[in-house]
């Protein structure tokens, strides 16, 4: 059964990296790269791991550990999340963790030392860092809506990770350790579950490519007639608009209306804000709204409203629009916020 699954996550990940590198000057750079190095480092994990790789004899291939996979993951919903268009160089810190586990486990191999205390406690510490980086993978797929499905399978992924530095964290100490987790062979569901994670990304990648890898806005504003002083003086217009003149109070402010009220061509609009401020037209005006919300909300004079009233106050033109985009600028519900509000 494992052979059988190894087998069809081999062949998956070949072919999607096949199609995206067929595709690649359709999508934006960095999490096109970041996906092609994950589904190569989910490959790599699945044909040498230790206890379930293809070969026969243990190799101690500790280079295709599964930590490359989690930094990949993390860096490519980091990315996904934030639409970045170039990857920026501080990121790279990411990978000292790994560089330390190969560092260790290198010198570990080479002089063939067992249980020595600081080889475990580093080994230790770079494995609690994969398991933050998990955490972090979890907490920023549920802060995006188009990503929550990641969530699904990396916390199962948590859990096993989780359980299995506790049973570490037990022999230190002399407890009694978990059995479940004394035996090689159960590193298999870990497996399992990073085959799922490929399976559906093949999936999304079918059915639409576009909600797994950004289609490249820089392609898109390729023939922008702006130059740098346009953008200069739109973006402050953009700015002044919405903190000077209030403009997002406007429930029926529509990027038309924008457009004819500031003498700015639509299309300039959605450039200065996709490519300069990292947002969208809905998203910029929201924020707005929200931030004003939470003001108003300690304000006497708003009392006696609900929480819909407040919103209709601050432009909001309906229930659903309000919840929604308070919920993705904050993670709270406007009714949780108020509440941790009130209790703090």
């Amino acid at each position: 059964m494992l052979e059988t699954v190894q087998i069809i996550t081999l062949l998956q990940g070949v072919f999607l990296i096949i199609i995206l590198w067929i595709n690649k000057k359709k999508y934006q750079g960095p999490t096109l790269s970041l996906l092609i190095l994950t589904i190569v480092s989910v490959i790599f994990f699945v044909v040498g791991n230790n206890q379930n790789g293809f070969f026969n004899e243990p190799r101690n291939l500790f280079f295709f550990d599964s930590s490359f996979f989690i930094t990949f993951l993390l860096l490519f919903s980091k990315y996904y999340t934030s639409d970045a268009e170039k990857f920026k160089k501080k990121d790279f810190l990411y990978f000292i963790p790994n560089l330390c586990y190969f560092l260790v486990e290198g010198y570990e191999n080479k002089f063939i030392i067992e249980g020595a205390f600081y080889i475990e406690f580093v080994e230790l510490l770079t494995e609690i860092t994969f398991l933050f980086y998990l955490v972090i993978i979890i907490y920023l797929s549920l802060k995006s809506i188009r990503q929550k499905w990641i969530s699904f399978f990396i916390f199962p992924l948590l859990l096993i990770m989780g359980f299995s530095l506790v049973n570490q964290f037990f022999a230190w100490v002399g407890i009694n350790n978990i059995d479940f987790f004394n035996n090689p062979k159960n590193v298999s569901y870990a497996l399992i579950v990073i085959a799922l994670l490929l399976y559906f990304i093949t999936f999304k990648m079918i059915m639409a490519p576009a909600e797994m890898v950004h289609l490249s806005q820089q392609k898109k504003y390729k023939t922008s007639g702006l130059n740098n002083e346009m953008i200069i003086e739109y973006k402050k217009q953009l700015i002044d608009y919405m903190e000077i003149e209030k403009g997002y109070m406007e429930n029926t402010l529509s990027l038309g209306t924008l457009s004819d009220k500031l003498n700015i061509p639509k299309q300039y609009i959605s450039e200065i804000l996709n490519m300069h401020l990292n947002t969208n037209f809905q998203d910029f005006v929201n924020g707005y709204r929200v931030e004003a919300f939470t003001k108003k909300m300690g304000q006497s004079e708003y009392e006696n409203l609900t929480l819909e009233g407040i919103a209709y106050e601050v432009g909001f033109n309906s229930k659903s629009n309000f919840y929604t985009a308070f919920k993705k600028a904050k993670g709270l519900t406007p009714s949780e916020y108020r509440k941790s509000i009130s209790s703090n």
